[in-house]
């Protein structure tokens, strides 16, 4: 359907090398845009490169930091200028400290606000400013159901993770009068390399997860595609400042016992 199009798109993932943010850049993909990625790690950008590739997907890679505004002020101008105007920023890239809050350093804690709430803020300023030149753009910020729920052990996570929500409703405030749509994804629970040992019948966090999701099961990386790409494309062009929650229905219920079917 032409309202999903995205041919002639170009699409920056931050962090786009691996998991969730993969998966959504071959949803992106998939749909007609272009790539480009952005990362940290050398070998993983030029394996997830390679990967792009090998489906057909057209993908260009960036090395930067994104909580150096300087740093990614400069490359935001280069991939511009060496590829074209970016019309969609996925916010995708962060990090999670699991320490108790009374054992967490305060330089970790610091880092992760950095990274998961600043380096959003960073990088939709820059492009904020080339949208409203161009007359429109998508923001998509890769939230999480810790956006509205606590646990222990990720305090300074579900504090990046809450404030991504409410700066996701305030930049949609301010910019929806230039045709930005600046919206969130909230992920529940992935199949992903990194949760693939815990992912085991028995398991206690399997079990609760599996239990605690009307679904019943863990989400597949792919069921995120779609999602992204609605909030990507024109079907969208009257939804701002919202977060859909993909997450197999966990946010809508208080749970079940432990003995119901």
């Amino acid at each position: 359907m032409d309202l999903f199009d995205l041919t002639g798109k170009r699409a920056l993932i931050t962090g786009g090398t691996h998991g969730l943010g993969m998966a959504m850049a071959e949803g992106l993909a998939a749909a007609g845009a272009e790539l480009i990625i952005s990362s940290t790690t050398p070998a993983k950008l030029k394996d997830a490169l390679a990967h792009y590739s090998s489906l057909g997907y057209k993908a260009s890679g960036y090395l930067f930091d994104i909580t150096d505004e300087k740093e990614a002020a400069k490359q935001v101008a280069l991939m511009e200028e060496t590829e074209g105007p970016v019309d969609i920023l996925v916010n995708n890239a962060g990090i999670i400290k699991r320490v108790m809050a009374t054992d967490m350093e305060i330089a970790d804690f610091r880092r992760v606000i950095d990274v998961d709430l600043t380096g959003a803020f960073i990088m939709s300023q820059l492009f904020s400013k080339r949208m409203i030149e161009r007359g429109g753009g998508k923001i998509i910020n890769i939230c999480s159901m810790m956006s509205e729920l606590g646990r222990n052990s990720v305090s300074a996570y579900a504090a990046a993770k809450g404030g991504l929500k409410m700066l996701t409703r305030s930049l949609a405030t301010e910019w929806a009068k230039h045709n930005i749509q600046v919206n969130g994804i909230g992920p529940g629970y992935f199949a992903t390399s990194q949760t693939e040992p815990i992912r085991v019948d028995g398991h206690p966090f399997n079990d609760f997860i599996v239990g605690r999701t009307p679904a019943g099961r863990w989400g597949n990386p792919e069921d995120l595609a779609g999602t992204t790409v609605f909030l990507a494309s024109k079907a969208s062009d009257f939804v701002n400042g919202q977060i859909i929650y993909v997450d197999g229905g966990i946010l809508a219920t208080i749970g079940k016992p432990a003995n119901e079917n």
